[in-house]
């Protein structure tokens, strides 16, 4: 009889049915008591009773006591060092000049975010234009405004009325309908959010531009397939999409944004850094604490822009993700309910 290419043939030939040993009677499983017989080191334990043991790490261990002993040496230094004040901290935490310049930095981060979000779009689709002209412009205004460093263009912005006087609206190169002051356009406020949101556009253009890149080629295929306007595309399809990609890098930015507003101080303009610089100045044997009420009120600022940045990814992520990342409450619960599990685990056994 032949067999079937490629099929396995045995030569050990099966025992006899006859030969094939009867189940006895006599034989039993053992039970609890005979599994568990004194002097049978050999009997098999109860399932009950056999547990995985972990495996030891002790480098971990190590690593995390010495962790907490620096952590503990950082937080006691600071609670016992006379050097930082706590009570002149909590005299100058909540006085209505610190509050003053904390409003001010608040509005000028709103503004320049808003208006750097607008012009990195901007010059974002100029990038990805097919105009060699914007191409060229968009990425001029890049490498010039990420090459400079933000103060130089607040101080440049700052003495901007030495080189224009005036500024006027009308016909290019031809007469002037409309002509304004600079020196009185151009307030305090004025000149921070300008040079703010120019250096935030430069920034935010790149961000905006690999969002927009990470989007699927496919979903330009299928709108364009569609005979969709481009228009339409960017604002229902593209850009949606490419949110997902662009809320962590731009929040990252927004972040340093916040940091930044601590420059305008030098532009004259008392946000929350320049208030406490000021109040230093008049108080030198308060400096360190009212560094570090600045220092407490940036750290909330940007902790508050952290947890909205996590409620916004967790908005974005739908649809591309199965499930969506859990929030910090319940991860809390699902620690508990572990933790309560594996103690009832602990019980049993």
């Amino acid at each position: 009889m032949s067999e079937p290419p490629g099929a396995v043939v045995f030569l050990a030939s099966a025992p006899p049915a006859e030969e094939t040993p009867e189940p006895s009677s006599e034989l039993r499983t053992a039970g609890p008591a005979e599994a568990e017989r004194p002097g049978d080191d050999t009997a098999p334990r109860p399932l009950a009773a056999q547990r995985v043991l972990p495996l030891r790490r002790p480098g971990r261990w190590i690593a995390t006591a010495i962790v907490l002993v620096l952590v503990a040496q950082i937080a006691h230094g600071l609670v016992t060092n006379p050097f930082y004040q706590w009570d002149r901290f909590s005299y100058w935490f909540l006085r209505p000049t610190i509050l003053d310049g904390l409003l001010v930095t608040l509005e000028v981060t709103a503004y320049s975010a808003v208006f750097g979000l607008l012009g990195g779009i901007l010059i974002a689709l100029g990038r990805l234009s097919r105009s060699p002209m914007l191409r060229a412009v968009s990425w001029t205004y890049t490498w010039l405004f990420r090459s400079v460093p933000l103060i130089v263009v607040l101080l440049f912005l700052y003495n901007f009325s030495a080189l224009y006087k005036t500024l006027s609206l009308g016909v290019p190169f031809g007469p002037a309908f409309f002509t304004f002051d600079e020196s009185r356009l151009a307030t305090d406020v004025v000149v921070a959010v300008v040079g703010l949101s120019l250096n935030e556009a430069a920034y935010a253009s790149e961000v905006v531009r690999s969002g927009i890149l990470a989007v699927d080629q496919g979903q330009h295929e299928a709108a364009w397939a569609l005979g969709l306007p481009k228009s339409y595309q960017f604002t229902k399809i593209v850009f949606p999409q490419a949110l997902r990609s662009i809320t962590p890098n731009y929040v990252n930015l927004l972040i340093n944004l916040i940091k930044s507003t601590s420059l305008v101080f030098y532009v004259s303009l008392l946000d929350l850094f320049g208030s406490a610089q000021s109040m230093g100045s008049t108080y030198p044997g308060d400096i360190v604490p009212l560094l570090l009420v600045a220092t407490v009120w940036y750290l909330i600022l940007t902790s508050a822009v952290s947890v909205v940045q996590f409620y916004v990814e967790r908005h974005f992520s739908r649809g591309a993700t199965r499930t969506l990342p859990p929030t910090p409450l319940q991860k809390v619960r699902t620690g508990l309910r572990d933790l309560r599990a594996r103690a009832q685990r602990e019980a049993a056994i």
